[in-house]
C-alpha cells in the first residue's frame, strides 16, 4: 500500500525518476572529466610534457674568461684567480624567511644586514636574476653555506674568476678595476648579452677595452629540483669564448722607477699630489704614468666595503682621480713654449730679436712683474726662455694677441682632449676673445693676454697635454695621440689589432722655428736655471714652470704648483765634439720625454725638476746622485719659474 504525497501522487512513483536524474548527472560529470582528461593527457600531452620539462630545467649562461693584461715586455699585470661568491635569487627567497636568511648570511660573511638588503632591493635585474651579495668568500665559508642550502632558500654559491692586479696600486690609475654592473649599465647593455650579476670594467683600461676583454657567454641546460635548486648539468649548448688580452705600451720597470722618483719627491717636500709621465715622442707610446695619491684596485676586485669606498671618495687629495688625465691646472712657464712658437711662426720676433726685460711692465696703473723683480736686460728668445722671463713673454703675447695665442695653443693640442685611451679625459681651457664672451660675457683685457702668455690667468692644461706638446717639439712637429695599448691579442695568441702611431696633426710651423725652440729648451739647462741638471752625463732639454693659484697667505704670497718637462736625444751621452749639447737637441730623434707635476709645492726650488732628475738617473743607470734635497724645503719660496 503506497502513501500519498502532499500533491496527491503516490510516493513510490517518484523514486525511479529521482534515480534517473541522479544517474544522468553522474554520467554527465564522469563524461566531462573523462573528456577533459583525454584532452589534457592525449591531445595536449606533448605540450604539457614540454612545459613540465621546462619547469624542471633551466637555461644557464656560462661566463667567459676575461682577457688578461700584460706590460710591453709581456709581464703579467692582471690575472684571473678562482674565487667564491654568494648570490641570492629574490624569487626563491620566501618573504617571511628573508630576515632570518639575511641575518644568518650577515653573521657568516661579516656583513651588515642592511647592506645585504640594499643589494637585494637595488638589484638591476629581475627577481629571477641572482644578486651578488659577497665576493672573494673563503672556501670554508662557501662550503658551509652550500651545505646549509635547505636552511638558506634562494642562496647559491658560485665559483667565479676574480681579477688580481699583480702590482696593486702601482698601476691602479691606468688599469682601473671591474665591479658589479649598475642598473643604468645593464639597461644599456642587456641587448649585448649582459646579465644582472655581471662584472664589468668600471674605470681605466678595464672600462675602455671592456668589449675586447669581456669575451662571449656560453649556454648550458641544468636540472633543478622542486625547491628550485640546481642539481646537475644536462647539456652544454655553446661553450664560452674567452676574451682578448691587452699588451700595453707601459713598461713595468719604467713605471716602478717613475713611481719611486715621484714618491721620493713628494715625501721629501711634504706634497699631497703629484704626477709623472714618461712618453716616447716618436710614437706617442706612454712608457709610465703615475698619479699620486692612488688606491689599490684589488680592494674593488674583492668587493670594497661601503665605508672604505666612502673614505676614498672623501679624501681631499682625490686618490680615485688620475691627475695626469682627469684634472687640469695652470701651466705656468711651461706654457711659454706656446708663446715662443707663436711669436716666431707669426714673424713677431726672430731668433735674434731682442726685447728689454724689466722689473715690471705697466698697463695703466696695473704693474705686471718679472718673477725675480729685476729682469735680465736685452734678451733674445734663447735668453728669454732660458731665464723664463715673464716680461719678455708679456711682450710677445701682446704682439700676438689673445686669439693668435689661442690658435698656437690649439696647434700644440691644448684646449682639447688628446684622445688617450683612458676614460674621463678633460679638455683644459685656452682663453680667446670668443671663449671669454661665451663664458663671462666680455672680451679679453690686455692684461689677461699678458697673463695667458706666461700660462697664468684662465689657462689650464692637463699633464698629458703638456708632455704631448713638448714631444711634438722634440720629434720635429708631429703631435701624436698618446696610447697605452700596444696590441690586442686573441685567446689563441694571434694579434687582432697591432699598435699603429696615430697622428693628430702636423704642426703648421717651420723646422727653423722648432729648431730654435729646442735650442731654447736646452739653454734652460745650460744657464743652470735648473741648477745642476746640466752636470748630468747626458744631454737634457726642457722647461720648468711655477704656476700660482688659490688665495694669498698672511704675507701676501700665493701658493704654487711646480712643473718640469724634459726630452732627451736618442743618443744622449755628451761628446767632446758637442760640449753644449746643442747639436744633439737639433736632431729630432728623441725617444724619451718626461714630465713631473707637483701640486701645491711651495718649495725653495722646483721639486718637479728634482723628480725628473731622479728618474733620469735611474733610467740611464747614472751612479752619481745629483739630487739637491735642500731645494725641496717648503716655505712658499717663489724663486724660480
Amino acid at each position: 500500500m503506497s502513501t500519498l504525497s502532499l500533491n496527491g501522487r503516490p510516493e513510490a512513483a517518484r523514486r525511479p525518476l529521482r534515480f534517473f536524474v541522479f544517474a544522468l548527472a553522474v554520467l554527465l560529470g564522469i563524461g566531462s572529466l573523462s573528456a577533459r582528461l583525454f584532452y589534457l593527457q592525449i591531445l595536449n600531452a606533448s605540450r604539457y610534457t614540454t612545459q613540465a620539462q621546462a619547469n624542471r630545467t633551466l637555461l644557464n649562461a656560462l661566463p667567459a674568461a676575461r682577457g688578461l693584461i700584460y706590460d710591453r715586455d709581456k709581464q703579467a699585470l692582471v690575472a684571473n684567480v678562482p674565487t667564491y661568491s654568494v648570490k641570492i635569487t629574490p624569487a626563491d627567497l620566501p618573504l617571511p624567511r628573508r630576515p632570518d636568511v639575511v641575518a644568518t648570511l650577515a653573521g657568516l660573511l661579516g656583513l651588515d644586514p642592511a647592506d645585504i638588503n640594499t643589494a637585494i632591493d637595488s638589484s638591476s635585474g629581475s627577481r629571477f636574476d641572482p644578486v651578488r651579495i659577497a665576493s672573494d668568500v673563503p672556501k670554508s665559508t662557501a662550503n658551509f653555506i652550500a651545505e646549509s642550502r635547505l636552511d638558506l632558500p634562494g642562496v647559491q654559491i658560485d665559483v667565479e674568476a676574480r681579477r688580481q692586479y699583480v702590482d696593486g696600486p702601482l698601476l691602479s690609475q691606468v688599469l682601473g678595476y671591474t665591479g658589479p654592473i649598475s642598473a643604468t649599465q645593464l639597461q644599456a647593455l642587456r641587448d649585448k648579452g649582459y646579465l644582472g650579476d655581471d662584472l664589468i670594467g668600471k674605470t681605466g683600461l678595464e672600462s675602455v677595452y671592456e668589449t675586447a676583454l669581456r669575451g662571449t657567454y656560453g649556454q648550458q641546460v641544468v636540472e633543478r629540483n622542486a625547491a628550485g635548486q640546481q642539481t646537475k648539468v644536462l647539456e652544454t649548448i655553446t661553450e664560452p669564448g674567452a676574451g682578448s688580452s691587452l699588451v700595453l705600451t707601459i713598461s713595468r720597470r719604467e713605471q716602478q722607477m717613475a713611481e719611486e722618483a715621484l714618491k721620493w719627491g713628494m715625501q721629501t717636500a711634504g706634497l699631497k699630489r703629484g704626477v709623472i709621465i714618461v712618453m716616447n715622442p716618436q710614437t706617442g707610446e706612454i712608457l709610465a704614468m703615475v698619479s699620486l695619491p692612488t688606491y689599490d684596485n684589488n680592494a674593488f676586485a674583492r668587493g670594497i666595503s661601503n665605508s672604505a669606498y666612502q673614505a676614498l671618495l672623501g679624501n681631499p687629495d682625490k686618490p680615485l682621480l688620475n691627475h695626469a688625465v682627469n684634472a687640469h691646472y695652470p701651466p705656468g712657464s711651461t706654457y711659454k713654449l706656446v708663446t715662443g712658437i707663436g711669436g716666431l711662426a707669426d714673424g713677431r720676433i726672430t731668433p735674434t730679436s731682442q726685447l728689454l726685460t724689466q722689473p715690471f711692465l705697466s698697463i695703466g696703473e696695473t704693474k705686471f712683474y718679472e718673477w725675480n723683480k729685476q729682469g735680465w736686460g736685452a734678451c733674445d728668445i734663447l735668453c728669454g726662455f732660458a731665464h723664463s722671463s715673464d716680461t719678455y713673454f708679456f711682450q710677445v703675447a701682446g704682439m700676438l694677441g689673445i686669439d693668435r695665442l689661442g690658435y698656437w695653443a690649439s696647434q700644440l693640442g691644448f684646449g682639447q682632449p688628446t684622445g688617450i685611451d683612458l676614460p674621463g679625459e678633460v679638455s683644459g681651457i685656452v682663453p680667446t676673445n670668443q671663449w671669454k664672451l661665451d663664458t663671462l660675457g666680455q672680451a679679453i683685457f690686455p692684461g689677461e693676454t699678458y697673463q695667458a702668455g706666461i700660462g697664468q690667468g684662465y689657462d689650464v692644461v692637463t699633464p698629458i697635454q703638456m708632455i704631448n706638446a713638448y714631444s711634438a717639439l722634440a720629434n720635429g712637429g708631429t703631435l701624436y695621440k698618446p696610447q697605452l695599448v700596444r696590441d690586442i691579442v686573441g685567446p689563441d695568441g694571434s694579434v687582432l689589432q697591432a699598435f699603429q702611431p696615430e697622428v693628430l696633426r702636423k704642426l703648421e710651423v717651420s723646422d727653423k722655428v722648432l729648431k730654435t725652440m729646442r735650442e731654447a729648451a736646452r739653454n734652460v739647462v745650460l744657464v743652470r736655471h735648473t741648477y745642476n741638471l746640466v752636470d748630468l752625463p747626458i744631454v737634457v732639454a726642457g722647461k720648468s714652470g711655477t704656476a700660482e693659484f688659490g688665495l694669498k697667505d698672511a704675507e701676501g704670497r700665493l701658493p704654487f704648483h711646480s712643473w718640469f718637462v724634459a726630452f732627451v736625444p736618442k743618443d744622449p751621452q755628451k761628446t767632446a765634439s758637442d760640449p753644449t749639447g746643442m747639436k744633439a737637441v737639433d736632431r729630432t730623434d728623441s725617444d724619451l720625454a718626461v714630465l713631473a707635476f707637483a701640486y701645491d709645492s711651495r718649495t725653495k726650488g722646483n721639486v718637479a725638476t728634482e723628480i725628473v732628475k731622479y728618474y733620469l738617473q735611474m733610467h740611464y743607470g747614472i751612479q752619481e746622485d745629483f739630487r739637491i734635497t735642500d731645494l725641496l724645503q717648503r716655505g712658499n719660496f717663489y724663486q724660480s719659474n
